[in-house]
């Protein structure tokens, strides 16, 4: 028996010798391989303005003198229209200096009264669209860097009952908002 208990203890201290070596055989053809990086992420910039530098007043347009604020975002105008027949019209550039693509979702107009619309039109043309009123649910993409050309036209016209033309001068006040959104 004690032979029996002596193989015992001898195959059990064999076993954890095997697994000693095993363990460190294992050890010897084991290695990690490592991934190391660093990446810079920009920031994101939202920047849509008016194009000073592409401004163009039209052919036979009267003169049209151009105003735009210190950010380039708002663009205000002057100029005279004597008889029926004149009209001012330009262009300018909207460019988008951001970092990822705006949507032109609205266009929104306002100025003229009914009386002034019986002998003056107002119209905004973008993108291969004409605009004489209010509109939303646009979907003109502008992407990153990109530009695209806004024309604003007002036209003095002869209303079919002279009586309705101005019998004094009259400032028009007009407004054109373009509503951009994240793309």
């Amino acid at each position: 028996m004690e032979k029996r208990k002596d193989g015992q203890l001898i195959a059990i201290a064999a076993l954890a010798i095997a697994i000693v070596f095993m363990s460190v055989g294992f050890a010897v053809f084991a290695q990690n391989l490592n991934i190391n990086g660093t990446a810079t992420v920009e920031k994101a910039v939202w920047d849509i303005h008016f194009n000073e530098s592409s401004f163009a007043t039209s052919t036979n347009s009267v003169a049209v003198t151009p105003t735009f604020d210190s950010t380039s975002t708002a663009l205000s105008w002057t100029a005279t229209l004597k008889k029926p027949g004149d009209f001012a019209e330009f262009t300018v550039d909207v460019k988008n200096f951001g970092t990822f693509d705006a949507n032109l979702k609205s266009i929104t107009l306002s100025g003229l009264t009914d009386t002034q619309k019986k002998y003056l039109k107002y119209l905004v043309s973008y993108d291969g669209g004409t605009y004489d009123n209010n509109v939303s649910g646009l979907s003109k993409p502008l992407a990153a860097d990109a530009s695209k050309t806004v024309k604003v036209k007002l036209e003095y016209f002869q209303p079919t009952d002279s009586a309705d033309l101005p019998s004094t001068d009259v400032n028009v006040s007009l407004s054109a908002v373009l509503g951009y959104e994240q793309a």
